[in-house]
């Protein structure tokens, strides 16, 4: 799959595809299993895949049997496709891929197309009971709109991936306002001037009623996913699973609370602020684009600590210096390259980085970079690795 397939974690650009023939011949071959089982579909700049662990450990708890799909993976490609926290069996995948291997060749899908085909035939036949679907990338144009979910959800909207979706706020919300289905509630996660009117227009035209969680979520809940920025994506998944409750499923308020609570234990879910160790604090988080880091690098104004290691490596598509201005100028540096070919070379990142008043050194791998500042840091210090998604997955989480 990642030698023969062109994979956009990977490789970038050349792996993506903005178009639905593909996914769409796929799922007619496959019988179109997506339509088995109702659905909810989350996109977003930040927040989407939290927001759908959220969703899926709520609905764990309520008693269903839940699929989940998120992208990309840390560890294990297996991670993307779980039922109820469990990761899709090694033999499912290999039996897929050889019954469908001429066609995923002949028709030249894209990995991810494979994936979500995969995703969706394996809940159908472990026969959830409902789906939460994180869209990969964008929304209009993303291999997993071809979906008629119960609820559409999109979190908020940020600078990100501009070379697919736009240049704008705007743009990219028109973008991920293409998840928007006829007579289907979507919830908004974060009200936001710039692009409310264009959800408003969206949502207006498929008669599709607009409930913005920020504004209607009013009592308190609280995770086990570690970080003030999650009160934000917990709103979220309380208004989409509050809607849920007035559908067909049963979901109480003890059971929302019980399922944000075991969010970890009931998915799977890691590297969002996670702490790998004590004295010295050790800290990653997958956050990667500046709407992200900014929460991150706020929380991490809230700790003690003597000392601030910062192990970083970045992807070679983002815009360094919006980035790298809101890094603190107290850390020392460890530069390093995630050992993907769209990593970017620390060598470069560290002669931008100096650029903002960032020093610190180049290492030939995350593992080195890790290992140097678990060397230099006393027990009273921090050490915060993160940066790319990329980075994070190459720790022993």
């Amino acid at each position: 799959m990642f030698s023969r397939l062109p994979m956009y974690q990977r490789q970038g650009s050349v792996a993506f595809k903005k178009d639905l023939t593909n996914i769409k011949a796929f799922c007619n071959v496959l019988e179109e299993p997506q339509n088995d089982y109702p659905s909810i579909h989350v996109a977003g700049t930040n927040g989407k895949g939290s927001t759908s662990h959220m969703i899926a450990s709520v609905l764990q708890a309520a008693g269903y049997k839940v699929g989940l799909y998120t992208s990309p993976h840390l560890k294990d490609f297996r991670e993307r496709i779980r039922v109820n926290g469990h990761p899709i069996e090694k033999a499912a995948v290999i039996e897929f891929i050889e019954r469908h291997r001429s066609f995923l060749e002949e028709q030249q899908l894209s990995f991810f197309e494979l994936t979500v085909g995969m995703a969706f035939d394996y809940f159908s036949k472990q026969k959830v009971d409902i789906a939460v679907i994180e869209v990969g990338l964008g929304g209009r144009l993303d291999s997993t709109n071809i979906l008629d979910p119960l609820v559409s959800v999109i979190t908020n909207i940020g600078l990100d991936h501009t070379q697919f979706l736009g240049e704008t706020l705007k743009e990219i919300a028109f973008e991920k306002g293409g998840i928007i289905k006829k007579e289907t509630p979507l919830v908004i996660g974060e009200y936001q001037d710039e692009v409310i009117e264009v959800f408003e227009n969206l949502a207006s035209a498929h008669d599709a009623p607009v409930y913005i969680a920020e504004h209607r979520v009013k009592e308190s809940y609280s995770t086990d996913l570690l970080g003030t920025y999650q009160q934000k994506n917990i709103n979220t998944a309380v208004q989409s699973l509050q809607l849920l409750s007035q559908m067909d499923f049963e979901i109480s308020d003890h059971q929302i609370r019980d399922g944000l609570k075991n969010i970890i234990r009931n998915t799977g879910l890691k590297g969002r602020w996670q702490i790998l160790g004590e004295h010295p604090k050790i800290i990653c988080d997958t956050a990667h684009n500046r709407e992200g880091l900014i929460l991150v690098m706020s929380q991490l104004t809230k700790e003690i600590f003597e000392n601030l290691h910062l192990v970083l490596g970045v992807v070679n598509d983002k815009d360094l210096e919006n980035i790298l201005e809101l890094m603190p100028k107290e850390a020392k540096y460890y530069f390093c390259k995630p050992d993907i070919p769209r990593g970017l070379s620390a060598e470069l990142l560290k002669i931008e980085a100096s650029k903002q008043g960032l020093l610190g050194e180049v290492f030939d791998s995350v593992a080195l970079a890790y290992q140097n500042a678990l060397k230099n840091a006393t027990a009273n210090d921090l050490i915060f690795i993160g940066g790319s998604t990329f980075v994070v997955a190459e720790l022993d989480l």
